[in-house]
């Protein structure tokens, strides 16, 4: 059991350190363009999200797939300004529900990025452990569970953003999508790929 909630912590404090915001940043995108109304439809986008990178750190783990770290560190926040800017491009538009099948897929797809991110530290945390699988979900739902926080503190700002302040649906979208594009564009152009470009 003690195991068990090493593990889980362990996937919890991963998304929740603030030196890797970054994760932080794709649900803050993923989830704001939601209401509380909306929790079944986030909560399935983020299990997506982490379905899609549990599958990669699977892969990774027993290397069955191995992607350059380099590479990787620079498509992450490259998922997050394009999932930002299709907020910035679709705010108080067209219909969510039209746009839930593609954001399903990019859930899990941005996900299975995200994940080989993960994989360097994870091969790290298990070592040579033969047994990897069950430490491997008990990360991932660590990893879930603190994705539930952010969202649920996502979907509550802006519940006091709209009540409070009388910020609309699309100003509030607009606003912190803004705010995310204004903070991976210099993780953008400062990562190793880019710069040695």
């Amino acid at each position: 059991m003690n195991d068990f909630w090493f593990n889980v912590s362990y996937g919890l404090n991963h998304v929740l350190d603030i030196n890797g915001y970054d994760h932080v940043l794709f649900l803050m995108v993923l989830a704001v363009p939601y209401a509380f109304r909306d929790w079944k439809r986030v909560l399935i986008l983020v299990s997506l999200f982490t379905l899609g990178h549990t599958l990669s750190l699977f892969l990774a783990a027993y290397n069955i797939v191995s992607v350059n770290g380099t590479l990787v560190e620079f498509l992450i926040p490259v998922t997050i300004l394009i999932a930002a800017l299709y907020n910035v491009f679709t705010a108080g538009k067209a219909s969510k529900s039209k746009r839930v099948n593609l954001l399903m897929f990019a859930a899990l797809f941005f996900g299975l990025i995200h994940g080989l991110g993960f994989a360097r530290e994870f091969k790290m945390f298990i070592g040579q452990t033969e047994e990897k699988l069950i430490p491997l979900i008990e990360f991932a739902i660590g990893i879930e569970l603190a994705q539930v926080i952010i969202v649920f503190v996502v979907l509550f700002i802006g519940f006091l953003f709209q009540t409070l302040f009388r910020f609309s649906n699309r100003d509030w979208i607009l606003v912190l999508s803004s705010v995310v594009v204004g903070l991976v564009i210099p993780m953008i152009l400062g990562s190793d790929l880019f710069v040695a470009l």
